[in-house]
């Protein structure tokens, strides 16, 4: 950059004539010596001048030197270096001719000094010096790095910026040392030797060209092969030949891909195809993936389900793990279908990404591009194993491993639980909270009662470790019999009895007391402890019905076998009285219809049993007792039919059941039907 060369010195003064001597007289000098002295003078005065480049011819060539003759009063020497290539082979031979650069025509040896380097470096300053006159091209090639750029051996050393060395900035300037190009002066300064050239106006200009001409001929759905020019996250750039199209990551591949480099590299040749194009913006969008043909298209020919398959998991969700089963193609493993036994609360707990796995397929929808496939059903399931296991009613023991509203899991093996239904805890219908009677851990005995591999539910139950109550029922509490038990729930139509053995029993607002009862709470209390007698019941339907007033009654009549008699004739039950919907007007009103009720028609009273018939019972001893009693159960039947809206004993309803444990699944409680209380 240094090899500054100065330009043709100006020229010298004239020879000046000898001087005169102290008396102005000119010296005289013999003939002979005038003729050689004009010879001298005229062969000084040839056109050889410092600083000049002037034709010479190689006379002799030595050791260490190479002589010249330019046609001076005497030979140059160059040093024989300058005469070699870079092996350090000769150039040139005797007699050869060549251009040299006048350094010196006197050295302070007397010798003409040339030098063939320096004519070389000025030929080649002429040569750029035109070429950034005319606005040429120079071929160099790049030799290092400098700070903001390359530096650039064009003949002399020149300065090529970061900013002109493509058309992009360039981040990676290594990979162009030691390349040649082209490149354009486009600021030259002799006497500084200070050169800068621009390879990106070459390529600028160049690129014009190339876009106009296929600008020409771009069309939608055209296949063309590019060069990637720039990675982005979303996608590449692709030089289609003066113009770049984007190539969107979604378009490379018909699979999964994270970033565009994954599929291109800067540089890259690549087949695309044009997508869209729009002349007035000259906006080009490509797709690789498009130059070949969608897998998805004969997916449902290669994959059927309850084929075994193998994939390498790509992707994990919250709700799964997508396995690529060939690019382009992939299939979803959903939690549900990891394990037979164990809850996967997230895929990561059984896969990681890149692992390879085998699945089955369970569905294939390729309209859609979904393909469902199943990890648990590579093994055996051990829900169909269960049957055969634990045949119904057999007894089994496991831990509480959760407790809902439902009912309680317990825990069977490893990860296969058992649910016990809350109407399957007891026989009684007062359990509504299992949390109030079981604790996370506790250790329990349950009987199977039903198992559904399909569904994979297995049914349990406690109560029935023990035999029903109500299957015997009927003789411990027959129709008549005097029962005391507890007072549990007051309603507004009654309250409910609980005896002994889980069996509870009605008593109907119309039965608690001989006189009309405006509110259950003001006569019965829950937890108290009342007699009653057994009116109604139905083992089959688990209704039993009590009357705290016929057992008063009874006492008070003395006799107990005949007032059981007397009760017998009439059907006076609560439910009987409700189904029936007795009329107050066929009520007695009066002592005349008393009267008639002390003699009745023996036809009436075979006729329908109507609830008449036992207000007049005949009496056993005298009339007054009985008319007494007749009054108490008229007063009482009077209030039946006001009362005949609410339920009775026998049709109290049951209150709202849990799900039906056979149909609840692991997470949420089934339906059922309704059983009645009592």
């Amino acid at each position: 950059m240094n090899d500054t060369l100065n330009p043709i010195p100006p020229d010298e003064p004239p020879a000046q004539p000898p001087p005169a001597d102290a008396g102005g007289t000119p010296p005289v000098t013999a003939p002979q010596d005038q003729d050689f002295a004009a010879l001298l003078d005229h062969y000084d005065q040839a056109e050889v001048r410092d600083g000049e480049v002037v034709p010479g011819r190689i006379l002799k060539i030595e050791k260490d030197w190479v002589l010249v003759d330019i046609g001076y009063k005497s030979e140059g020497r160059i040093p024989i270096h300058e005469f070699q290539d870079a092996e350090g082979n000769l150039t040139v031979k005797e007699g050869d001719e060549t251009s040299v650069y006048v350094e010196s025509r006197e050295n302070a040896e007397g010798l003409l000094e040339l030098s063939k380097e320096k004519a070389e470096k000025l030929k080649i300053w002429d040569e750029i010096a035109a070429a950034h006159k005319r606005d040429g091209v120079v071929e160099g090639t790049v030799l290092s790095r400098v700070k903001g750029g390359l530096t650039v051996d064009i003949g002399v050393r020149a300065f090529l910026p970061g900013s002109q060395i493509d058309l992009r900035p360039a981040r990676d300037l290594d990979r162009y040392l030691g390349q040649t190009y082209r490149f354009k002066v486009i600021k030259f300064n002799r006497r500084r030797g200070n050169i800068v050239l621009s390879r990106r106006m070459l390529l600028e200009k160049e690129r014009e060209e190339l876009k106009s001409r296929t600008l020409a001929t771009l069309q939608v759905g055209q296949v063309l092969e590019g060069t990637v020019m720039n990675i982005t996250e979303y996608g590449a750039f692709v030089d289609l030949g003066g113009i770049d199209g984007l190539l969107h990551i979604t378009d490379m591949s018909w699979g999964r891909i994270n970033h565009p480099s994954e599929m291109v590299r800067v540089g890259d040749r690549v087949k695309v195809k044009v997508l869209k194009f729009d002349p007035a913006t000259e906006r080009v969008s490509l797709g690789m993936k498009q130059t070949g043909e969608d897998p998805w298209l004969r997916a449902e020919e290669r994959y059927h389900v309850d084929d075994r398959i193998r994939g390498r998991v790509v992707s994990l969700a919250d709700y799964g793990a997508f396995v690529e089963l060939e690019p382009g193609v992939e299939g979803l493993i959903h939690v549900s279908e990891m394990s037979w036994t164990k809850k996967v609360k997230h895929p990561s707990k059984v896969l990681n990404v890149g692992d390879e796995v085998e699945a089955v397929v369970l569905q294939v929808d390729a309209r859609n591009k979904r393909i469902a496939l199943g990890l648990k059903q590579t093994e055996i399931n051990p829900w169909q194993l269960l049957a055969e296991k634990y045949p119904v009613g057999t007894r089994v023991r496991g831990r509480v491993r959760s407790i809902t509203s439902f009912g309680v899991f317990v825990g069977i093996e490893e990860g296969i639980d058992g649910l016990v239904h809350l109407q399957d805890i007891s026989w009684s219908r007062k359990a509504k909270n299992p949390a109030e009677m079981f604790q996370k851990g506790d250790e329990v005995e349950a009987v199977v009662l039903h198992i559904d591999p399909d569904k994979e539910r297995f049914a349990l139950g406690i109560k029935q470790l023990q035999e029903d109550p109500w299957e015997r029922v009927h003789e411990r509490y027959p129709i008549g019999s005097i029962v005391k038990g507890k007072v549990t729930k007051i309603l507004d139509f009654g309250a409910i009895i609980e005896l002994e053995d889980e069996v509870e029993g009605l008593v109907h607002v119309s039965e608690i007391r001989p006189e009309k009862v405006e509110s259950v709470g003001k006569v019965l209390k829950a937890g108290e402890e009342v007699t009653a007698m057994v009116i109604n019941l139905i083992p089959e339907d688990r209704k039993l019905g009590l009357s705290i007033r016929r057992y008063l009654e009874a006492e008070e009549s003395g006799d107990y076998a005949e007032y059981l008699k007397t009760q017998h004739v009439a059907p006076t039950t609560i439910g009987d009285l409700i189904r029936e919907k007795i009329d107050v007007s066929s009520l007695p009103k009066g002592p005349a219809d008393r009267k008639d009720r002390e003699a009745p028609e023996p036809a009436a009273e075979a006729e329908a049993e109507a609830p008449e018939a036992e207000a007049a019972p005949e009496a056993p001893a005298t009339k007054a007792p009985a008319r007494k009693t007749s009054t108490r159960k008229t007063s009482a039947r009077k209030a039946a039919p006001a009362e005949a809206e609410a339920p009775g004993a026998s049709e109290a309803p049951a209150e709202a059941e849990a799900p039906d444990s056979s149909e609840a699944p692991a997470d949420a409680p089934a339906a059922t039907e309704p059983t009645p209380e009592g």
